[in-house]
């Protein structure tokens, strides 16, 4: 396995390998003001029955949803994900290509004082801004550390291995790069299957910059060559690779 497709040693959060039954999704129902066509509410899921949701029939079908679900969110083009001069919304992205994909990555997080409590075996309910509040693409890669796997998420070590498993099997992958500057944006992009139209980047038969869907400074749909190994540069003090079925 050669260094460029390894994700780096993690030391800012220690990887949490034990399914924690007692934690729970944070999470909103879906708000008729959420929207392709709003900046309202990227907090909430989107309510919209024309998006399609995963079918998860078979490896195929649920190929032919995430090419559809691609098209339907539109990310080049929706005026949700749309960078505004305060921010980028590379996670408001990922979070909804991941609800119609129905597996969980939070756009919502519970806050410290919450999370005790439900470790403790209370009852929380969703309260925003008071028990639940924004988690960013720097925390959700300590996220997916901590809280990864009692969502069904297996952490990945290579590009590679991660858009094998997405082209065979259909599932959802995720890199995900924390900053080295607390407080500034990271970075979180899906990987998705690959097409006769849309390829991952290979060298020597292996996948280099595997076919990837985003939202960022520059917003695609696809694209794999285009931003090379970004998950590398020296803003990002680790990153880390999972795949969900």
């Amino acid at each position: 396995m050669n260094n460029d497709t390894v994700s780096e040693p993690i030391v800012s959060v220690i990887e949490n390998k034990k399914v924690d039954h007692r934690i729970r999704i944070a999470n909103f129902a879906p708000n008729p003001e959420s929207r392709l066509d709003s900046m309202e509410m990227k907090w909430k899921p989107i309510y919209d029955a024309t998006i399609p949701f995963r079918d998860l029939t078979n490896p195929e079908t649920k190929k032919e949803s995430y090419f559809k679900l691609i098209e339907k969110l539109n990310v080049e083009k929706s005026i949700r994900y749309q960078k505004t001069i305060e921010d980028t919304y590379c996670n408001v992205y990922t979070f909804d290509y991941c609800y119609f994909s129905k597996v969980y990555v939070p756009t919502i997080w519970w806050t410290e004082e919450a999370l005790q409590k439900i470790l403790n075996g209370e009852e929380v309910p969703v309260i925003y801004e008071e028990t639940v509040d924004h988690i960013y693409s720097s925390a959700i890669h300590d996220w997916f550390l901590q809280w990864g796997v009692s969502f069904g998420w297996k952490r990945m070590y290579s590009v590679d291995e991660m858009q094998s498993q997405v082209n065979s099997n259909g599932g959802v992958g995720i890199i995900c790069a924390k900053r080295k500057i607390k407080g500034l944006s990271g970075h979180i992009v899906p990987v998705v299957p690959e097409s006769v139209l849309h390829q991952a980047y290979r060298e020597n038969g292996v996948v280099r910059y595997p076919l990837q869907s985003q939202a960022g400074k520059l917003n695609f749909n696809y694209f794999s060559k285009e931003k090379e190994a970004w998950w590398e540069d020296e803003l990002y003090s680790s990153y880390v690779f999972y795949y969900h079925d």
